[in-house]
């Protein structure tokens, strides 16, 4: 469900428009400071749903980003959606980062599982096990990767535009998180991280790990 990059995401239509309405009514009729926040509101929901066009690495292996964000976890795990242990890195957005979700690797969509669940903090360990929550399990030409979008704090609404048998693309856009949230990457123990906690990463840009080619 791929559509072209118009720089804004077709998701923030509606918030953008409906803000627009609102600052241009402010303007009409409200105090100027009141007008002045209205239209500062704005610029925050225009911001909020930018959606830039990334270029793609080409190297071989490459797990590449599904959100901007900040590094919060690299460690083993149990990955509850494929059965298996994992390695975990885990991508927290906050309300400035880009939200569209984008897959880290090629290959085919076997499982696509939604979770209704709580709004915590994201940033917290248990927003992974607790927090409303869809995952994404793709076979990735023989390896499993999973990637599981988390509703934050804020969030309370999360998109997911793929489904079973569908075939992803590295970097395509497959999902977005409304105002702040989180990604978990679960992927096979022999896969060596490129990032750490603490980390910036950008969607599609930055590599998170690499997984062993033939």
């Amino acid at each position: 469900m791929e559509y072209p990059h118009p720089l804004l995401a077709r998701e923030g239509w509606p918030f953008i428009g409906g803000m627009l309405v609102i600052a241009l009514l402010a303007s009409a009729y409200l105090p100027v400071w009141l007008a002045a926040i209205a239209w500062l509101l704005l610029v925050f929901v225009v911001q909020f749903f930018r959606d830039p066009p990334r270029a793609v690495p080409a190297e071989a292996g490459a797990v590449l980003s599904p959100a901007d964000g900040r590094i919060v976890k690299v460690e083993r795990a149990h990955d509850p959606y494929a059965g298996r242990d994992a390695l975990l890195i885990s991508v927290f957005m906050n309300v400035f980062n880009v939200h569209s979700n984008r897959s880290g690797v090629d290959g085919t969509v076997k499982a696509v599982q939604y979770f209704p669940g709580k709004f915590l903090n994201a940033d917290l360990d248990k927003a992974s096990t607790e927090n409303e929550r869809n995952a994404v399990v793709i076979d990735a030409g023989g390896r499993t990767v999973t990637l599981v979008q988390v509703a934050g704090l804020i969030a309370r609404r999360i998109l997911c535009y793929t489904q079973v048998g569908a075939v992803l693309r590295r970097g395509q856009r497959y999902g977005f998180i409304r105002f702040g949230s989180r990604v978990d990457v679960y992927l096979p123990l022999d896969a060596q991280p490129r990032v750490a906690p603490g980390q910036k990463v950008s969607a599609t840009t930055t590599v998170l790990a690499t997984l062993p080619t033939p």
